[in-house]
Formats: C-alpha cells, structure tokens, sequence
C-alpha cells in the first residue's frame, strides 16, 4: 500500500521488551529514492537520544496501532553505534550498524536491499555479518533527513514547479513512489505528484531537483487531494499523461 510518510512520523517503535519511543524522521537515499532508516527518539531508557531503526528488523507493523514492532532488544538498542543527526551519516557509519546488527549490506548489489526488494532480505541469524568485500566506493553522504529535503525547490523545463510537502512510499519495499510537491508559488497551492525516477539532478547543495517535464505539462495533470489514497487507477492516468512506462509493469 502507498502510505504519506508524514503520517508515519506519529508512529511507536517497540521492542521485543518495551517501547523504544517515537518515528521522528527517516534517513532517505537521495540516489536510490529508499528509505533506509527511522531516525526514533527515545523514551526514558535513553533520555530522549536519537537512534536509528532499519526497516529490515521489523517483525511485524500495527497500521491501526500505530506501530513499529521490531525484532531488537531496547538494551541492544542502546548500545548500538552513536547517531548525531546533525553530522553526516557515512558508509563507514552505515558499516558499523550493520556490523553491530549482524545484518547483510544492501550496497554491493543489484536490489534495492542487498539481492531482494524487501527489507527482510537482509536479516540474518548470524552474530555478526561479515561485511568485507561489500562496498560501492560510496561516502553513504547520500543518505539525507526526510525533513531537510521537505522544501527543496522541484525545477521543471521552463521553471519553478513547487517545493517538496511530503513523499509517498510503498510500505512493503519503503521505496519513495512519489514526491508531493506544493505549486503554491505559481498556482494556488495545488498539489501534484511526480515520481522521483522522472528527476534528472538533484542539488543538494542548492538544495534543488530537476525534472524533465514542462510547468504546463504539471498543471495538466491528474488532480490530487492531500490525504487520498493513491490508488492505481490514479497512478495508471498520471504515467499515462506524461507518457512514461508505468512501474509496476
């Protein structure tokens, strides 16, 4: 299912032993549109620290409950690798929570998630995996806050198209189906969705992404409500609009 990833932002993360405290953001990778992380502030056991929690250590989510339950102990939680939200988050840093997880990389191969598409491709039962050899020459720098990129500027062929409000992604893979950006600034605050794959560059030192379709061609577009479930016969209509392969074929 297509969920706002806004909305996942009020939800509880628990461990096996007690709650671990609540989503604050996620960590998204700008080059492959996933998100790799939930960036948890935590409840007393940590004193209001930020940790991350990947999605590959999910055992099973509560969408009525609101809930995250994962497979991690809250001590093991504890323990793990130090996350400052306000220092760039390195492949070496990465490494060291996978090794500290015991989980398989997911850079080094074809899949969104190591060899699969599903998160739980990469969980194990090994101590610790062995991440020797696992490596895309990649600073990991990519990785960035889900609420910094809210409010990159969206350029079209012929000018500014809107910033970014929120994204929508696919709650199996956690791959980002499509960016929702806000056309206040030229046509009343109407907001469209655009896939990411349709970008051309991102800027992140402008703090800009470029895609490869007209302002016209954006204000033609199917309509969209903030709060609508995205359904596939929405999505067939607007791939089908801008004439691009549809990705669930």
């Amino acid at each position: 299912m297509l969920r706002s990833l806004k909305e996942l932002e009020r939800y509880t993360v628990s461990a096996v032993d007690g709650e671990i405290g609540n989503v604050d953001s996620f960590l998204l990778d700008g080059e492959h549109w996933i998100v790799r992380y939930l960036i948890v502030r935590t409840k007393g056991f940590l004193q209001g620290q930020e940790v991350l929690v990947s999605p590959i250590s999910f055992s099973k989510i509560d969408w009525s409950d609101l809930r995250f339950n994962v497979t991690l102990t809250k001590d093991k939680v504890r323990c793990s690798p130090p996350f400052d939200p306000r220092m760039p988050f390195t492949r070496e840093l990465e490494g060291e929570v996978f090794q500290y997880y015991g989980y398989e990389p997911h850079w080094g191969f074809a899949g969104h998630w190591g060899p699969g598409i599903f998160p739980s491709s990469l969980a194990t039962s090994k101590g610790n995996a062995d991440l020797t050899g696992h490596t895309d020459g990649s600073t990991g720098e990519h990785l960035r806050n889900a609420r910094e990129l809210r409010g990159y500027h969206v350029v079209g062929t012929d000018g500014e198209i809107g910033h970014i409000e929120d994204f929508i992604l696919q709650d199996e893979t956690w791959q980002i189906r499509y960016l929702v950006v806000d056309t206040s600034n030229w046509w009343f605050g109407e907001k469209v969705l655009l896939s990411p794959k349709w970008t051309t560059k991102i800027s992140w030192e402008d703090k800009l992404v470029y895609v490869d379709m007209s302002r016209h061609a954006v204000q033609k577009s199917p309509k969209w409500e903030p709060g609508n479930v995205v359904e596939r016969e929405y999505e067939a209509r607007l791939f089908g609009h801008y004439g691009l392969p549809q990705y669930w074929e």
